[in-house]
């Protein structure tokens, strides 16, 4: 049975349609009875390829039914069953499999399939400038000038226009309302002394109010006159009512008006920048400052911004304030500058040349924390904790631009190229910093850095295992309900994980065996030595004090794991991208749509390569500081220096990473989020260790691949357990609470843990 053609357009007009959520990389979709609208696309889905699933051979509904998703389709089963129809279990097996997703051009294709291939880095933001009409109304709106005047949506009594008058308002206001004292003191500046006043009153409480220019004895039909109607006819109402005109009137217009007295000829003009201005300048580049940079404030910065470059620079005759009024459905005109509220939500989502804006603000902390850490060496001025706290966060938008640019090189490469960049640069952050801390720990003599390096990697290791997966299935469990991902895929990454943990804890668990038990404050109270003593602090000698054993064994045995663990990573890269790439079965979809051909990235490859070079240095500054600045903390801090390492060291440079995951859980795609995490734990075993013992081969900064006894048995113990929370191919919050609660009992016993030998 075929659909009805009325309805095959309504669907395929519904799969065109725009969300109102600008998300892009939607995979599963959590209610099938809403429809996903892709910029691209007529999606692909299990039924194109399966059309006996639903016993119906029609071409035609199985390119509608394009909202089936895995998990959708383990529903169907049951309403649907495939009796008489010769290998329906496999094709129900397969078709579980099969994921779908999305893109609005190749390039973005090309990062979201990135995405599912094992190895490659997990990246949600766009790469490519995306067509302004396409974006949702919510985004529009962050983007908007403010200087569109129509009738206010609601009341303008909100939470955040009040915390404005708080924070912003009376200071603007009061510091207008000086201003307007000194110029009518100066008397030439009168006409400015009474735009400040009417500025400082608008200031205090801008919103629903209008500033704008005026050109004419004709005023703005809209604004002042809300009921005027459209009449063909009179030239002169088209001219001004913005109702009857295409084309918005550009403003602001140039001050040089032959109708109005010569801005440049005046006294007064020189009286107002001299006495005026500078004060207003200050103020208001203050507060454009200071709301930027809270970023949910974002529209006070532009409201002052358009005061400060265009509004100040006007003849006082020439601005107007004024209440908006009650305009009629759809009357919209344009001012200087008209804002309704101070504060949105969502301007996390607000992008700078594609570059979020939390990343853009915290990249002037980089530049503090490189000044005051190398021109302040001796602390005099700064003290070594908050150069530490300032390099550590430092670490946080550096890593954001290394994985932007390796998302960025990867989509506009080969695989091959690909699979370079992610695995030369993925690990960079981590690295960069585990072998500046080895290098300051052999340079002083201590062994105290080589312990904070191995909590780190541990630290990496349960987070990614633990928290990264748990909090994700938290906040994906509670939007969603109930989330499926591919079990196949996470087996594969599980399979790496328990390979990965048992040959970097393999000579741990060697040297358990066969070291030396060494005591430490035996005591006999008998005086007999052949009598009982009691001892404290016993452990195995596991290091390089038991020369024998480190030598002939234990070494030979770390070095031959250090080879095996890169080539079951290599092999795990064919796995999953040659010979068994059906595990994931990616289909891209796309349309012809117009406007999506030539899509401009955001960062080129020379560019993004360029900024990898420059954040990789700039990590490598800040690992430096932070490895220097680190001892007077462990030396005196009441905290264990396991816990130092395993929390802040370890999960700071991580931060990125879990956004992502977080916005991809939100997103109904939990495959990815828990990727995310799989894909650093696999990284640091496979990959950063190795490179750790062969930086230690050829250069001896003392690094061993012994660890203690708490990263051995937590490393362990959080492996089985994660596995056995990926067996049914689904989760919840109960489930991803439980694995954030077993990671904060963790923390705990690394808080309580005593201070690690050599600290």
């Amino acid at each position: 049975m075929s659909l009805p053609s009325e309805d095959m357009s309504k669907d395929s007009e519904n799969c065109r349609r725009r969300s109102t959520a600008d998300s892009t990389d939607t995979v599963w979709d959590p209610e099938p009875r809403h429809h996903h609208r892709g910029s691209m696309c007529d999606r692909l889905c299990v039924a194109s390829m399966h059309p006996e699933i639903l016993g119906t051979p029609s071409p035609s509904l199985s390119h509608q039914i394009s909202l089936l998703t895995p998990r959708y389709a383990g529903q169907r089963r049951h309403s649907f069953p495939s009796k008489g129809v010769p290998g329906s279990e496999d094709v129900w097996e397969e078709a579980a499999c099969k994921t779908t997703i999305r893109a609005e051009n190749e390039v973005e294709a090309q990062k979201v399939a990135n995405n599912y291939k094992f190895g490659f880095r997990k990246w949600k933001s766009h790469i490519t400038a995306r067509p302004f009409e396409d974006r949702s109304d919510i985004v529009k709106e962050l983007y908007s000038e403010l200087n569109v005047v129509r009738t206010p949506a609601g009341s303008l009594i909100t939470c955040g226009n009040v915390a404005y008058v708080v924070l912003f308002g009376w200071w603007i206001s009061l510091t207008y309302f000086l201003v307007s004292v000194l110029m009518f003191i100066t008397v030439v500046g009168v006409p400015y002394g009474k735009l400040c006043w009417r500025l400082s009153c608008y200031f205090l409480w801008p919103f629903g109010k209008a500033v704008d220019k005026t050109t004419g004895a004709v005023g703005r039909c809209c604004v002042m006159f809300p009921n005027c109607e459209a009449i063909p006819e009179v030239d002169e109402m088209k001219e001004t009512c913005p109702l009857l005109q295409p084309t918005p009137v550009e403003l602001p217009q140039d001050p040089h008006d032959p109708q109005l007295p010569r801005y440049w000829c005046r006294v007064s003009t020189y009286v107002w920048l001299l006495l005026g201005y500078p004060f207003l300048c200050l103020a208001h580049a203050l507060a454009c400052f200071l709301s930027w940079m809270l970023v949910f404030t974002i529209p006070i910065a532009k409201m002052n911004a358009r005061t400060l470059c265009s509004i100040l620079l006007l003849g006082p005759e020439q601005i107007h304030v004024e209440e908006v009024k009650k305009t009629p459905q759809g009357c919209e005109s344009r001012a200087l500058l008209c804002c309704y509220h101070a504060f949105n939500w969502y301007y996390y989502k607000y992008t700078v040349d594609g570059i979020n804006v939390f990343a853009v603000n915290l990249l002037p902390l980089v530049i503090v924390t490189l000044v005051i850490g190398y021109a302040d060496k001796g602390d005099h001025f700064i003290s070594s904790e908050t150069k530490f706290a300032t390099a550590v966060c430092s670490i946080i938008p550096v890593s954001y631009y290394i994985g932007m640019g390796i998302a960025s090189i990867s989509a506009q490469s080969n695989f091959a190229v690909g699979a370079v960049v992610n695995a030369t640069f993925g690990s960079i952050t981590e690295m960069t910093f585990y072998i500046t801390a080895l290098l300051r720990g052999h340079k002083a003599g201590t062994k105290c850095f080589e312990e904070i390096v191995k909590s780190a990697l541990t630290g990496t290791l349960l987070g990614c295992i633990l928290f990264i997966p748990g909090i994700c299935m938290i906040i994906g469990g509670c939007r969603h309900r109930e989330q499926r991902f591919n079990s196949r895929s996470a087996g594969v990454s599980s399979a790496l994980l328990f390979i990965s943990v048992g040959g970097v804890f393999a000579p741990t668990l060697f040297s358990k065996a066969y070291g030396n038990l060494v005591c430490e404050g035996c005591t006999n109270s008998t005086g007999n030595e052949s009598g009982t003593f009691v001892c404290k602090n016993c452990h195995y000698d596991l290091g390089e004090n038991n020369h024998s054993l480190f030598r002939s064994h234990i070494e030979p045995l770390v070095n031959t794991i250090s080879v095996l663990l890169p080539a079951a990573y290599l092999i795990g890269l064919i796995f999953t991208l040659k010979t068994h790439t059906h595990i994931y079965d990616i289909h891209i979809s796309g349309c012809n749509a117009p406007g999506h051909h030539g899509a401009v990235v955001h960062w080129s490859r020379w560019r993004a390569l360029i900024i990898l070079i420059i954040a990789t240095l700039l990590m490598s500054a800040c690992a430096d500081l932070t490895t220097e600045h680190i001892k007077p903390i462990l030396a005196y801090s009441s905290i264990s220096q396991y816990f130092i390492g395993v929390t802040v060291l370890a999960m700071v440079p991580e931060i990125p990473e879990i956004v992502n995951g977080i916005q991809f859980a939100l997103q109904n795609n939990i495959s990815l989020s828990l990727e995310v995490g799989s894909c650093i734990a696999v990284q640091v075993c496979m990959i950063q260790i190795p490179l750790l013992v062969l930086f230690n081969t050829f250069y001896d900064v003392g690094f061993v691949l012994i660890f203690s006894d708490l990263h051995l048995w937590a490393s362990i113990f959080s492996v089985i357990v994660v596995n056995y929370i990926f067996m049914d191919g689904k989760s919840d919050y109960f489930q991803g609470t439980a694995l954030v609660v077993v990671y904060l009992i963790l923390l705990a016993l690394y808080f309580f843990a005593p201070t690690p030998a050599g600290c």
